[in-house]
């Protein structure tokens, strides 16, 4: 695996990535041994996070099959990661296979695999780039090209606001909105302190602070909600990402389990 990637500009085989080691948790193959080290570090360190990724992930698959129902046929995946099973395109073109989906990293390695995965498919891209910079993200060929914003698009930001360290959080959330059309949505899950003690909390922090994402927050309820401003709110609202409308019954203990919020906002 390293042998493969190594050769790609910018890729540091010798430090955990948090996209590589969220493809680790969730089954795939895209990963180098630094990764998986870290990802047993921080099972370690905070046992939950391998049922968190699940619930995480989905919360996403849930999400875009909703809004695809809703006639949504345009997504933009911000912090996409590294493609694995239940990938943003699959959901949404099993409901309506005209839909486009551009997907957006900064990580080489997450680009690449996806760029190999999706070959073939005109109708979806992957466009390396910072989420920070609305700008270059929105002026990128594989998402300016694809994606008409003069018709509703859906902007996932799932599981990136936490890790990325931006000043102004809801102001970056609100470049994207301000550059999508009426019936657009976006998809937001956060992280946050639910289940997890101080003492797992604390641990996960020193994992992540070795790795190229070393800024890693929780937010609360209200201020997770706060960036959605602009939107309304779909039912059932804020909620622990296992909660927001769930396929089958969810104990209260699997909800503490989501430690993050989720959910979808519309603009009217």
């Amino acid at each position: 695996m390293s042998e493969e990637y190594a050769q790609l500009s910018g890729v540091d085989v010798d430090k955990p990535n948090i996209a590589r080691m969220y493809d680790y948790f969730l089954g795939g193959s895209a990963h180098f041994a630094v990764d998986r080290q870290a990802a047993e570090d921080l099972l370690q360190a905070f046992p939950g996070n391998t049922a968190w990724a699940h619930i995480n992930r989905a919360f996403l698959g849930r999400a875009v099959r909703e809004l695809t129902a809703r006639g949504v046929d345009q997504f933009l995946d911000l912090g996409s990661g590294i493609p694995t099973k239940g990938n943003v395109h699959e959901i949404a073109q099993s409901v309506n296979p005209a839909a486009r989906v551009a997907y957006v990293d900064v990580e080489p390695v997450a680009a690449h695999h996806a760029r190999q995965l999706l070959r073939g498919d005109s109708a979806s891209t992957v466009t390396q780039a910072d989420v920070r910079d609305p700008q270059q993200v929105l002026a990128a060929p594989g998402v300016g090209e694809l994606l008409d914003f003069d018709r509703p698009v859906a902007v996932l930001a799932v599981a990136i606001l936490d890790i990325i360290e931006v000043a102004d959080p809801a102001a970056l959330v609100a470049s994207y909105r301000d550059a999508c059309a009426p019936g657009s949505a976006f998809v937001l899950s956060h992280s946050a302190q639910l289940q997890a003690s101080d003492t797992e909390w604390s641990g996960a922090r020193e994992v992540f602070a070795a790795t190229t994402t070393p800024h890693v927050q929780t937010r609360s309820r209200v201020e997770i909600a706060g960036l959605l401003a602009g939107y309304e709110v779909l039912e059932p609202g804020v909620v622990p990402s296992a909660l927001w409308r769930p396929d089958r019954e969810v104990s209260e203990q699997e909800a503490a389990r989501s430690n993050g919020y989720a959910a979808v906002g519309v603009l009217g």
